[in-house]
């Protein structure tokens, strides 16, 4: 890494709600990894992530719910930090993220098929809501396969986002069958929320979210923990009242759930945008180059991580090196790493760095 910068050979997981060969973005990228080999048009390649169904529903444990859950069980949550993260679009991506308005889940939980699980309570609030999630998430497989049969022949307000949900609950039903909790809680509670290309999604520390199909570009804090309790097997979900214990209600719309990208000063062309999260450990650049144009950053005096997502070009370094670079390659940068990107064809790249 005499330059500043060192290319990194990664791996592809092969998680079942991965795409499937040349479909997944995260597979084709994986493909130029020196020795990758062909892809497998019937093994899954889920992570640079690409998804074709639901992933668990989640959420990442905050920091002081982290360090007691580290305490009581290291070897399930082997660190204490939390885990808030983004998710950059780079195909049409689908997702769950975080609750509905308070007024639109009270208007359909007054359905017939739903008003049984109602919380008793005066008001409807965000108490009341925690209370209904973990209703919803402990119904046994019978109760939910029969809420969800008779929702199905059952109109939907017409106010509100609620037309959706017959066929959400149609194509997750074909995923995870019937009898999984997920189904209600992600079409019932959650915003349902579809992206573009370059548009990104962000997710705090304790929201509830479940992607649902696309292909993005996914950083986060630096922890491995999380709270499953859907769209997977049962033995593997965890406690639902510590679910719902855990839960946070902001953001409440799927507006509040989206985060704008700015021009970044860091790139001395004009030619960066960056994604800068409301919590302190990293930012995202996004690098798009037309035919002919280059891009310059200044040194950012922190870690980071590039990967290329589209086209080719050069990358030169401060110290005059230049570095052929394509699809599917990833570099780590040195905090001092002066940074110069061209092309004749024209490249999209994202680079993460450390924020704190």
């Amino acid at each position: 890494m005499a330059d500043g910068v060192l290319q990194l050979v990664c791996e592809c997981k092969h998680d079942p709600w991965g795409k499937q060969g040349k479909d997944s973005l995260a597979g084709r990228l994986w493909s130029h990894m020196p020795g990758a080999g062909e892809l497998d048009a019937s093994e899954t390649y889920s992570e640079v992530l690409s998804f074709a169904k639901a992933l668990p529903l989640q959420i990442h444990p905050d920091k002081g719910l982290a360090e007691h859950l580290h305490a009581v069980d290291p070897k399930k949550f082997g660190d204490t930090n939390h885990k808030p993260e983004i998710a950059i679009a780079l195909s049409r991506f689908e997702s769950f993220v975080g609750f509905k308005p308070l007024h639109q889940i009270a208007e359909l939980m007054r359905l017939k098929p739903l008003e049984q699980f109602m919380p008793t309570r005066e008001d409807f609030d965000d108490g009341a809501l925690r209370q209904l999630c973990e209703t919803l998430l402990s119904l046994s497989p019978d109760t939910v396969s029969e809420t969800i049969t008779k929702l199905q022949d059952t109109p939907m307000p017409q106010s509100g986002d609620h037309q959706h949900i017959p066929s959400l609950l149609d194509r997750l039903n074909k995923q995870y069958s019937k009898f999984d909790n997920g189904n209600l809680v992600a079409t019932l509670l959650m915003n349902y929320m579809v992206v573009e290309p370059g548009e990104a999604v962000c997710v705090p520390a304790d929201s509830i979210h479940a992607y649902l199909s696309g292909d993005i570009i996914e950083c986060m804090a630096r922890s491995d923990n999380v709270l499953n309790t859907g769209f997977c097997p049962r033995p593997d979900r965890d406690d639902v009242t510590l679910f719902a214990e855990a839960l946070t209600f902001k953001p409440h719309s799927p507006r509040d759930s989206l985060l704008p990208s700015k021009k970044s000063a860091i790139g001395l062309k004009g030619r960066s945008i960056e994604y800068g999260p409301p919590f302190s450990e990293f930012n995202v650049l996004g690098v798009t180059l037309s035919p002919t144009e280059t891009e310059k950053h200044r040194v950012l005096q922190s870690p980071s991580i590039l990967v290329v997502t589209q086209g080719s070009g050069k990358m030169n370094v401060g110290d005059g090196t230049a570095h052929d670079i394509g699809e599917g390659d990833v570099y780590f940068a040195a905090r001092d790493a002066e940074l110069e990107m061209s092309t004749k064809t024209g490249l999209t790249l994202y680079r993460a760095y450390a924020t704190f």
